[in-house]
């Protein structure tokens, strides 16, 4: 079993509950949540306090182990076991539809059950503990290549512009699009890093900036709409981002202001890399056409995190968590099996 408090999710030792940082209340505390049912791991992935692709897809798959542990106790049958443990994997899948290492993790976990049908109740919930840690401490060994190759792409004193959260806090231990930088800064490797604020709930404000600084890397916060004038007078030598999800031709969903990033930054001849691990590519999903984008409250922007609302009340609000990047603006794809390049084409080169 993994336990290391700088994860964001971890399974507690009683096996009944994943143990989480609340995410909505950094930077201004640093505090743990307990999650022991099925409706609270929804809610907290729902509310964005277990956020990240990868972070989603290992907290869901040690959500569904506790859920199967508890489910093993009061079952009828290994029938209305499995009925009831695909059901919740159903109803965790169904609280956020963009990224793909949700839907990824829980069908690997009941697979795994699946698989194992003809073993004792007790043993295929042993199977999806053994599962759920698998997934973990694949992320982390994953993390760790996307890092060394992602610093590979860059060098010491370069400026990188900096969209959404993909640093640990996401992931385990180094992240994705924050990976390089939180690697760079144990070996030294200095940046100056543009943390753009990044809607929704400010996560590049609240979250990379508060990683990025405690790592010891050079922080400056800008606005989202701030990015066109950082390149223009030559302060961004590269942008990095993580994603959600990955279609086969390489087009990618990622935090709503992503696609403006990768458009500024073919205007301006910067390189635009994207930081996943290969289960973020989803090979059924032929383009960004076929993605379905999140829509969110508008109490989002308009009154959470400020003291008081910065809108009228009864205004309409449009809050997609996230648009899709064409394959032909991104420069590569960094991933733990090697940098791709244009064209993708992923069914054919994993």
């Amino acid at each position: 079993m993994i336990y290391n408090t700088d994860d964001p999710v971890i399974l507690s030792e009683d096996k009944r509950a994943v143990i989480a940082v609340d995410q909505t209340r950094l930077p201004a505390e640093f505090v743990h949540i307990r999650l022991e049912t099925a409706e609270e791991i929804f809610e907290a992935v729902k509310r964005l306090r277990v956020r990240g692709a990868p972070c989603i897809g290992i907290g869901a798959a040690y959500g569904l182990a506790v859920c199967g542990l508890n489910i093993s106790e009061s079952c009828k049958s290994k029938e209305d076991f499995l009925n009831r443990l695909k059901a919740t994997a159903d109803y965790l899948c169904s609280c956020r539809p963009t990224a793909v290492n949700l839907s990824w993790a829980l069908n690997r976990v009941y697979s795994a059950a699946e698989k194992n049908r003809l073993l004792e109740i007790s043993q295929i919930t042993d199977i999806l503990f053994d599962e759920a840690v698998k997934i973990h401490r694949e992320d982390i060994s994953t993390c760790k290549k996307i890092s060394e190759l992602g610093l590979t792409l860059v060098k010491s004193g370069d400026g990188i512009l900096t969209h959404c959260n993909a640093g640990a806090l996401a992931t385990s231990r180094y992240g994705t699009g924050l990976g390089p930088l939180l690697l760079g800064a144990e070996q030294g490797v200095k940046f100056h890093c543009y943390v753009d604020e990044t809607r929704p709930l400010l996560q590049g404000a609240r979250l990379t900036a508060w990683e990025l600084s405690k790592a010891g890397q050079d922080v400056t916060l800008i606005c989202d709409n701030m990015s066109s004038l950082c390149m223009k007078q030559g302060k961004i030598n590269a942008c990095f981002t993580g994603c959600d999800r990955v279609a086969r031709n390489g087009d990618t969903a990622n935090k709503i202001g992503t696609s403006a990033v990768a458009i500024l930054a073919k205007h301006y001849g910067i390189p635009f890399y994207v930081f996943c691990p290969t289960s973020t590519i989803d090979l059924s999903c032929k383009s960004g056409e076929d993605i379905i984008i999140e829509e969110r409250e508008s109490d989002e922007i308009k009154s959470l995190f400020f003291s008081r609302p910065v809108a009228p009340e009864n205004i309409k609000c449009y809050n997609p968590a996230f648009d899709v990047t064409p394959a032909e603006l991104i420069t590569a794809i960094v991933t733990e099996k090697g940098i791709f390049y244009p064209p993708y084409d992923f069914e054919n080169k994993l």
